[in-house]
């Protein structure tokens, strides 16, 4: 091949080839940098690795306070189940009702319901009640010595809280009265 910006003499001519003109100091030196920079990035991606691991497994060690349970995890009720396990939460646990009849939920909330009403409920930490039968909670609230305001307070409060807002203010003003 004969290259316009080189001198070529005759005995080049006569070889029949061109001469080998690539440095081979040049290639070495590539080759070894590639092959240093290839090792080295290997060298700190498994560090890095190990770091992540490590990371990974603290993580994993420690449960998110936010985490949702297995049980949060689900639909809302009601839901279509292919798989056993139909079946209500109670204070005592979880009731079973693959095997029952239809109305078994019905009866069983009915018993709980019941039982709520007649023994009321006490918070298990503090013994707190949170929620009393009813008679036992008028005969609270009458102990109470509650007082009824009376007076022209009273009477205003009383008109006041017959006043409903309408469509005709806007939604700015209680005018009308309910009946």
């Amino acid at each position: 091949m004969v290259h316009g910006d080189k001198d070529i003499s005759p005995a080049e001519i006569e070889l029949g080839y061109e001469r080998n003109e690539i440095q081979v100091k040049g290639i070495a030196y590539f080759g070894v940098g590639l092959f240093l920079l290839i090792t080295i990035t290997f060298g700190l991606m498994y560090i890095l690795w190990g770091v992540m691991e490590e990371r990974a497994k603290e993580e994993h060690a420690v449960r998110n306070p936010m985490q949702r349970s297995e049980k949060d995890r689900l639909p809302p009720e009601p839901r279509l189940q292919s798989a056993p396990g139909f079946g209500i939460d109670s204070p005592k646990g979880r009731v079973n009702l693959e095997l029952a009849v239809p109305q078994a939920e019905y009866w069983e909330l009915k018993k709980q319901w019941d039982d709520l009403r007649k023994n009321g409920r006490k918070d298990a930490e503090t013994g707190i009640v949170t929620v009393m039968p009813i008679d036992q909670a008028k005969e609270e609230f009458l102990s109470q010595g509650v007082k009824a305001r009376s007076g022209e307070d009273a009477a205003k409060k009383a008109e006041e809280s017959k006043r409903y807002l309408t469509d005709a203010s806007a939604g700015r003003m209680a005018t009308a009265e309910r009946r």
